[in-house]
């Protein structure tokens, strides 16, 4: 299991935060990756209620307006146009499965969450990251050379003032952006989690190109039960770090595969700054 130093490293600077954000748009929404992997696990035709059974924790009527919202970013297709039909994980949609494993490594060597399943591990990594403007904010203080104050930070990311402090705020109660003191005017800096999402930003980036947006809407979907996510292992799984960087390169190499492998346990890698300058989060 990979530890924060196995990681792969890739440059924040050099990935297009605007078509990054507009893929995170599309794929962070709370429950998006929960369906995804059980359309994954499953490997079948589900129609809304059978998706449903397997989230006891979400509203049907919820799962329903979440499932149509990922039809329409085509990540899940339906066996026909009847209403009520039932939905599968498109190509698109499967060719999620090495950004899941990519910001599940990310989370798992710079985040203290304990167990978790490892749906719910992704989601969380990806709540973190998909409000508009979150990612040219962490790609300015990286470019930054060291800590930057917030006015500065408001003007190279191009944001109002207010904007601006909304956005550090929420990465600072994440753990991905820190304050060097607690006077008011201190400068900000990065923690260890965010400078560390070169890889996440780089895995995402690589899944919303056009051409791999092209390849996985012309490759058909082939079941294989040699890897589907194993039943006896509902929604969880391991990563390997090792193959993290080849699976940037391939993101559509093994369409039926979310998770392949049982989690273990990780050592917890200590952030940047102290949590003390980290406001709590809200839930």
């Amino acid at each position: 299991m990979p530890t924060a130093a196995q990681l792969p490293t890739f440059s924040i600077a050099a990935i297009d935060a605007q078509r990054v954000e507009g893929a995170l748009a599309r794929i962070g929404p709370k429950w998006t990756t929960w369906s995804a992997m059980t359309l994954a696990q499953e490997n079948r035709p589900m129609r809304v209620r059978d998706v449903a059974a397997r989230l006891p924790f979400v509203s049907r009527q919820f799962v329903g307006k979440r499932l149509a919202t990922m039809h329409a970013d085509g990540l899940v297709t339906q066996d026909d146009d009847r209403r009520g039909a039932s939905y599968r994980l498109s190509a698109l949609g499967a060719s999620l499965a090495p950004v899941f494993r990519t910001v599940s490594d990310w989370s798992r060597a710079y985040l203290q969450q304990g167990q978790m399943a490892e749906a719910e591990r992704a989601e969380d990594a990806l709540r973190r990251l998909h409000l508009r403007h979150s990612t040219a904010v962490i790609q300015v203080l990286d470019s930054g050379g060291g800590p930057m104050r917030f006015v500065h930070i408001a003007e190279k990311a191009g944001l109002d003032n207010g904007l601006a402090r909304q956005r550090l705020l929420r990465l600072q109660a994440d753990g991905l952006v820190a304050r060097t003191g607690s006077r008011h005017g201190d400068p900000y800096v990065l923690t260890d989690a965010g400078q560390a999402l070169g890889a996440v930003y780089t895995s995402v980036e690589h899944w919303s190109e056009p051409v791999a947006l092209q390849r996985a809407a012309s490759t058909p979907r082939q079941a294989s039960t040699a890897t589907r996510i194993q039943a006896d292992v509902p929604l969880r799984a391991g990563t390997d770090g090792a193959r993290t960087a080849a699976a940037l390169r391939r993101s559509v190499a093994a369409p039926n595969v979310m998770f392949s492998h049982a989690p273990q346990p990780q050592p917890r890698v200590r952030v940047a700054m102290s949590a003390q300058s980290t406001p709590g989060r809200g839930r």
